[in-house]
């Protein structure tokens, strides 16, 4: 609470327009009772279970992760060594969804990118599971069958030998007693690693033959088993079936173990062996058939290859079609204090899992002094006996409670909804209150909770949408991923062993170098690169990074609202460049921003008087502006207008800079004038623009003015480019007002520069005027006399 005090303070520090009267915590029992009733919610319709599964283990932590936590083998936030390890875990089924989690991605406007980051994450294919026929040592079928799925049927005839997760369930029964050393030596290993470790394509392939064949049932080919961990457990069937010769990493797996490759796929290449790598593309299929099975796919096109051996699986029984996701359910337990608890409980008797009665909720947190992980796997909620032991409220039976917590996405997959409706006490939220917001208009966050957050808050919708609670299929109908806020420019020298300078441009062609961080002041920029102020041959690293503790590049906007106020702070920020780029903090950057809001101030109240303190009021007068003041204020309305909508607020601050420097050669300011100007400029400086409306004599608060419109009629430039020709020939171009005369339009072509050397001294026999087209001066010849015919 003292932490959500201390934001709550720095944000009302800053003057962002939020309703306080909306504010809700997810850590509350008031809004974690809803939490808990979705989780009911999900498990009534069989959404949530259980099950027993390989997790990302985190020892010091003492929790397990989910996939998207776990980054190159260490968890996301403290980079401790995660593992793999079977548990008892909830778990969500999201992949129910997935199909319509994919579909509905195109109806939102949202970043491509982002868009594209979820479907990959879903990752639909449509392909066949076959089933391949386990041999004994005698070559004979043992009534055991592995099933692969494959999204490329068309090469089946290539397959020369199957690959089983490390996890495989079937495993254990297929190793011979030769090979089961090693086989146990190898799941032990890869149990250490992560599902990014084994699948990463660039890390060298490893496995370890089971000792045992099975039966390529397009061909009846006996085929190795081996057990590899660039398959993995949690996709598909967990087996697939390597075809080396179209498949980069079951080539390099093939290669490295003297495993037959057999081509079954033609190139536009005659000679697709030659190629020294695998051929994962379409083409012709070729050494496809067999008189033992019948398939013959031989010259058919890859595609219809596909169709045909899918069609042959299904009627001969060794297989069907399938369409498959990469996506995985929703491992929804962590073994932490600070969760929501899950609101079921497990009979004494027969472990049986009950729901607790919607009545009994919230579930809240029991008070512990001790609430460190165990260390076991077992939650440090298992410490809370007391709170553990309790009775079914239905039947009175003994039981226990569920000591996993929820994940901290929980309360932050609906808490849009509760804005709607924060104080409702007997429902989630009002019906019509949520017709009347939803979806949300724009939602601003960062590109990193693509497949996390925005996901799960997808999906959990999508339930809410199933039983009637939310009146929309999305929450989020327009997303804008902002950019990140980057420390300050860093400068680093490289330096030779003797301490001497060099240039960053020729370090590569140089032995062992050491970084030495240079000052800002002594650094000057050269074109596109930033060199030695001293020795402007030495070309130095100047790089920003992301504000972090460990860097000693975060800025505390405390400390700069102390020195240069809220709204210098809010301007920067958006000054910087455009929201959706992440760029770097620059200190002296905010002090030009500073000095545009003190110019703004001088402009409307007037400069300070001799003892610095500034008159009442402002210099405004009350008089009607003139069209030559109005032109330069509504382009300047309609441009901030125009880039707050685009989200490009620096280019809105630079139309105001603009507007600024021609006010300041007015000599008069109309009170107009003025306060449409602070009304452009409060969603930026609230601040500042609040004072200024008041000492133009408002009374009431400018949040309840209407922001200003620009009127048409002052947009169109009253000036415009009129050509002038002397003989029919033309000279130049002058700039006249539209409704330009004759006579003011040649008093500006003779006291032009380039003209007036045409006209100057000569004879004029006449001018013909076109308004708003062309001037055409007619001169007299010079070699003919006046009064001669």
């Amino acid at each position: 609470m003292r932490n959500i005090g201390r934001f709550r303070s720095q944000l009302k520090s800053l003057g962002f327009s939020y309703d306080w009267d909306r504010e809700i915590s997810t850590t509350e029992p008031e809004y974690y009772k809803w939490t808990q009733w979705i989780f009911l919610q999900l498990l009534k319709r069989g959404l949530a279970y259980q099950a027993e599964v390989p997790v990302n283990w985190c020892p010091a932590l003492g929790t397990v992760l989910a996939n998207e936590e776990v980054v190159d083998g260490v968890s996301e936030r403290g980079g401790h060594p995660v593992i793999r390890k079977p548990m008892r875990q909830w778990m969500l089924r999201i992949t129910e969804y997935a199909d319509r989690l994919l579909e509905d991605l195109e109806e939102l406007d949202w970043p491509e990118s982002l868009k594209e980051m979820q479907r990959n994450w879903i990752g639909r294919s449509e392909g066949a599971e076959v089933e391949f026929p386990v041999l004994d040592a005698h070559g004979q079928e043992r009534g055991m069958e592995i099933t692969v799925y494959t999204t490329r049927p068309d090469t089946i005839f290539g397959t020369t030998y199957l690959v089983l997760a490390p996890e495989h369930p079937l495993l254990e029964s297929l190793v011979s007693m030769d090979q089961a050393t090693y086989v146990e030596e190898y799941i032990d290993l890869a149990s250490r690693k992560s599902d990014l470790e084994r699948t990463e394509l660039q890390k060298e392939k490893t496995g370890v033959f089971t000792g045992c064949f099975a039966k390529n049932p397009a061909n009846g080919a006996p085929i190795p088993i081996w057990v590899a961990d660039y398959v993995l457990g949690s996709y598909g069937t967990g087996a697939i079936m390597a075809v080396p010769a179209h498949d980069t990493r079951d080539y390099e797996f093939a290669s490295k173990y003297d495993i037959p490759i057999q081509w079954v796929v033609k190139s536009d290449i005659e000679d697709d062996s030659s190629l020294g790598k695998a051929y994962p593309g379409d083409g012709i299929v070729v050494n496809s058939s067999s008189s033992v099975t019948g398939l013959d796919i031989n010259g058919l096109s890859s595609k219809d290859a596909a169709s045909k051996v899918i069609r042959w699986a299904v009627e001969t029984g060794n297989g069907k079609k399938k369409v498959n996701f990469k996506l995985r359910d929703w491992l929804f337990a962590r073994q932490r204090y600070w969760g929501e608890p899950i609101p079921v409980i497990f009979l004494d008797d027969t472990g049986e899992t009950l729901p607790l009665p919607e009545t009994e909720l919230p579930l809240t947190l029991p008070e512990l002094d001790d609430f460190t992980p165990t260390g076991t796997g077992d939650p440090p909620l298992s410490k809370a006996v007391s709170w553990v032991q309790t009775v079914d409220p239905l039947s009175g039976m003994p039981a226990r409670r569920e000591t996993n917590t929820m994940p901290q996405w929980a309360g932050s997959c609906w808490y849009y909804l509760r804005f709607m409706d924060p104080k409702n006490s007997k429902e989630l939220v009002n019906k019509d209150i949520e017709r009347y917001w939803s979806p949300v208009d724009v939602y601003v966050g960062g590109a990193e909770h693509a497949v996390l957050h925005l996901l799960y808050a997808r999906f959990w919708h999508k339930v809410l949408y199933d039983i009637g609670v939310v009146s929309t299929k999305e929450p989020f109908k327009c997303v804008i991923n902002q950019g990140i806020i980057l420390g300050e420019v860093q400068y680093t020298a490289l330096c030779d062993m003797d301490g001497n300078f060099v240039s960053a441009d020729t370090a590569t062609m140089l032995g062992e170098l050491h970084q030495k961080q240079v000052p800002e002041e002594e650094v000057m920029k050269s074109g596109d690169f930033f060199v030695l102020k001293e020795n402007p041959a030495i070309r130095l690293i100047a790089r920003a990074y992301k504000m972090s503790k460990s860097k000693g590049n975060v800025i505390n906007p405390e400390d700069v609202v102390a020195v240069y106020g809220a709204d210098s702070l809010r301007l920067y920020e958006m000054f910087m460049g455009p929201l959706r780029d992440s760029k770097p903090w620059n200190t002296s950057g905010i002090e030009g921003v500073h000095r545009f809001l003190g110019r703004v101030w001088r402009l409307i109240v007037g400069s300070p008087l001799p003892d610095g303190s500034f008159r009442e009021g402002t210099v405004a007068v009350d008089e009607e502006p003139t069209v030559e003041q109005l032109r330069p204020l509504h382009k300047c309305i309609e441009k901030v207008a125009e880039e707050i909508e685009a989200t490009r607020f620096n280019t809105g601050i630079s139309a105001m800079m603009e507007f600024i420097n021609v006010a300041y050669k007015w000599d008069r300011h109309p009170r107009s004038i003025f306060e449409a100007f602070v009304l452009l400029l409060s969603p930026y400086a609230p601040h500042m623009a609040e004072e200024l409306w008041f000492r133009l004599g408002n009374s009431n608060s400018l949040a309840y003015e209407p922001f200003p419109k620009a009127n048409p009629a002052y947009l169109k430039d009253s000036k415009i480019v009129l050509p002038v020709q002397v003989n029919g020939k033309t000279r130049g171009t002058i700039q006249v007002e539209e409704t330009c005369s004759e006579e003011e339009a040649f008093k500006l072509a003779s006291t032009d520069e380039k003209l007036s050397k045409y006209i100057d001294g000569k004879m004029i026999k006449k001018k013909i005027f076109v308004p708003g087209k062309i001037l055409n001066v007619i001169l007299v010849p010079e070699n003919v006399k006046v009064g001669q015919r």
